[in-house]
């Protein structure tokens, strides 16, 4: 018997050690992307290599969401990697807080018809961001366009002119208030065949909690799980067949 744990232990530190290996590595090609401009100009910038090619970003540091978070460098790099499961060529998608825009333009830069929301307050940031890095690049135009969660979402969204291939979010889920419309918001453009790709960055016990009360309503696949960054990558799609009946 205590030869048997012996070597339970022994092959779970081994698979503990390569679990992280995996992790090590995938961080590191993510964490590559991103590059310091070698001179510095008038306006600063952080850059960033997608589909062969530099991606300019401004951040605006007084506002929390015009940063641009790892998650997003996450997500970006599973779409460019895994473009014959996830192809984004031709698919509507849309952008839930969008931010600086680096998932935007990189869904862009793939061939999507792109929609970026955000809060007003981003706008004037995230549209630059989009048309800097995608004019003359892109098959489709991106939308930018301001989105309050759970406010007004059906009368800006209906669903008999507006379905999505793909909702897509990166560090989303944090500790704001808004939590239960983010949620709505979900659920109402999810429709039946919609992919959900959301990238996450655990912090607090409310970013748990929150996906155990996801799970209640949408199926949910860990695709990426980066304890290094403390984020996972979720694909998630509907449990019900409300869509077809709305």
């Amino acid at each position: 018997m205590d030869t048997q744990q012996s070597n339970a232990r022994k092959e779970d530190s081994k698979t503990k050690e390569e679990d992280a290996a995996v992790d090590a590595e995938l961080a590191k090609a993510i964490m590559s992307r991103s590059f310091h401009p070698s001179i510095l100009g008038p306006e600063p910038w952080e850059g960033y290599i997608f589909s062969d090619l530099e991606i300019r970003i401004k951040e605006s540091t007084d506002l929390y969401g015009a940063v641009l978070w790892p998650s997003a460098m996450v997500l970006c790099h599973f779409l460019e990697t895994n473009r014959d499961e996830h192809n984004m060529m031709d698919k509507n998608v849309i952008e839930l807080g969008a931010g600086t825009g680096l998932v935007s333009i990189v869904s862009s830069l793939l061939g999507a018809k792109v929609t970026s929301t955000d809060l007003p307050d981003v706008l004037g940031n995230l549209q630059y961001n989009v048309m800097r890095n995608t004019k003359g690049r892109c098959k489709y135009i991106p939308l930018v366009t301001e989105l309050f969660w759970g406010q007004e979402v059906e009368q800006r969204f209906p669903r008999a002119t507006h379905c999505f291939d793909y909702i897509l979010a990166a560090d989303v889920v944090y500790s704001h208030p808004y939590l239960e419309e983010l949620m709505d918001t979900f659920d109402y453009l999810c429709q039946e065949n919609t992919q959900i790709l959301w990238a996450m960055r655990f912090r607090l016990d409310k970013e748990n909690r929150f996906v155990d009360r996801f799970r209640q309503r949408f199926n949910l696949e860990e695709l990426y799980n980066l304890p290094s960054l403390s984020i996972k990558l979720y694909r998630a799609w509907r449990r019900d067949e409300r869509a077809t009946t709305s």
